[in-house]
């Protein structure tokens, strides 16, 4: 039976699989309806309260993770690292703006991907573009790319042990802040990272005199982490919506934090009909393309009640046009009196080819980044946030940073599927360059 949550149906949704066989599909999702959420509504109605912090200027937000999880990689090692890098970027960021960092993940969730072509070819073979491991796999074989709904299933379980997995993690000591500032030390120990030192040190001296107050370290052992996906494949989405019994409201139960992409933000269509009925935060990406307009209707659509937290605009514009794309969207959305989170995505606009490869020059992302913080303070409006690509893992697939990965470091560990990601050390690198600005924007 047809429900208030399910008229999205009738709308357009641009990005969807085309699944072969209708049958396994009903099937695939009746599996899903039947299985525990993965997070609660109490959990995103905190998340939202933090998120209202950083929309008022006492917060900041760090999301971060992977491009497109993979099912070969969910393992405790990757899943660490990942963790770590946040966590040291975290505590950097804290330092730099004197409040609270919200942790963020690209986890538990992030196995589906829009794609600018349905088919790809190769050699005179054409077969169905790669769309994530929820729906098919990257090898070039027929089998491989036909969709297939029972990977959704699967996407589900290893959510769950992500989930699990991240949650042990920073509530069981991993997290723990003396345990953070140390890995940091390790950081900036490396002659190549030798400018970030006296931030380093300055965060060391902070701990140190927390300590000799006697400050409750045992408090400091656990932090809040919330994991959030782009919201693209409709039927995982509405599969794992659920009533909360408290409310009676809908919740998307896949993630505390749901956005829509750029490709998808289409506020007559699917994507955004059906998070419009969900209270989790909501986040939209808005491109080059997005003009004022657009952004007043999404507002409208997704958040007619203006309520704090509950409406994120992460901006990806590239280095090169965010000075002169963004101020008129922040004069929109300032003029309407609303005071949504602002973050800036300064991956996706950066995007080139070279050398064989899709890549990004990590200048260009910083550039961004600074011309984003750049808007804010001359508008008067608060840069929220950071919404990144990044791993914990030691690749190589963004050019540039202190440690120079040129045309030839390319090739040594490029492993991503879909897009590049910073690697720990230029994540922390990041981190760094971002505390300074976040003292200058407030001083």
């Amino acid at each position: 039976m047809t429900t208030h949550l399910d008229t999205y149906k009738a709308l357009p949704a641009a990005q969807q699989p085309e699944w072969p066989d209708a049958g396994a599909r009903d099937e695939a999702i009746e599996s899903l309806e039947k299985l525990p959420p993965l997070v609660f509504a109490g959990e995103a109605d905190v998340l939202r309260e933090r998120l209202a912090q950083a929309a008022s200027g006492h917060a900041f937000v760090l999301h971060g993770g992977d491009c497109a999880e993979i099912f070969a990689e969910v393992s405790a090692d990757r899943i660490r690292n990942k963790l770590r890098t946040i966590l040291q970027m975290a505590v950097v960021l804290t330092y730099g703006a004197s409040q609270p960092v919200v942790k963020m993940g690209r986890i538990a969730g992030q196995y589906a991907k829009p794609r600018s072509s349905n088919t790809e070819t190769r050699d005179g073979v054409t077969l169905p573009a790669y769309r994530g491991d929820a729906i098919n796999a990257f090898p070039f074989t027929a089998e491989a790319r036909k969709p297939d709904p029972w990977r959704m299933v699967e996407a589900y379980h290893r959510s769950s042990a992500t989930l699990n997995l991240a949650r042990a993690f920073t509530t069981g000591g991993f997290a723990d802040l003396r345990f953070v500032a140390e890995w940091n030390r390790g950081f900036v120990a490396n002659p190549a990272f030798a400018r970030y030192e006296e931030i380093a040190a300055e965060v060391d001296r902070a701990i140190s005199f927390m300590a000799a107050c006697g400050a409750d370290f045992d408090a400091l052992k656990a932090v809040e982490f919330f994991a959030g996906h782009e919201a693209l494949l409709l039927d995982y989405e509405r599969a794992l919506t659920r009533i909360d019994s408290r409310t009676g409201a809908a919740y998307d139960c896949s993630a505390h934090f749901l956005w829509i992409g750029d490709r998808t933000r289409d506020p007559e269509a699917a994507h955004v009909e059906l998070l419009s009925k969900v209270r989790n935060p909501i986040g939209v990406k808005l491109g080059p393309a997005a003009q004022p307009g657009d952004v007043l209707r999404l507002l409208d659509r997704l958040d007619p009640e203006a309520q704090p937290g509950r409406l994120t605009l992460i901006t990806r514009m590239g280095a090169g046009h965010v000075r002169t794309l963004l101020p008129p969207l922040v004069r929109a959305v300032q003029g309407a009196g609303r005071t949504p989170v602002w973050m800036c995505d300064p991956m996706h606009g950066n995007t080139i080819a070279f050398g064989g490869y899709k890549t990004r020059r990590f200048d260009d992302i910083m550039a961004e980044v600074k011309g984003f913080f750049e808007v804010h303070r001359d508008a008067g409006t608060i840069p929220g946030g950071l919404h990144i690509e990044l791993t914990g893992d030691d690749v190589t697939e963004v050019l540039g940073g202190s440690e120079t990965i040129d045309e030839e470091g390319l090739a040594r560990r490029y492993e991503t599927l879909v897009d590049p990601r910073l690697n720990h050390q230029q994540s922390l690198e990041m981190a760094f360059q971002v505390a300074e600005m976040i003292r200058g924007h407030r001083g």
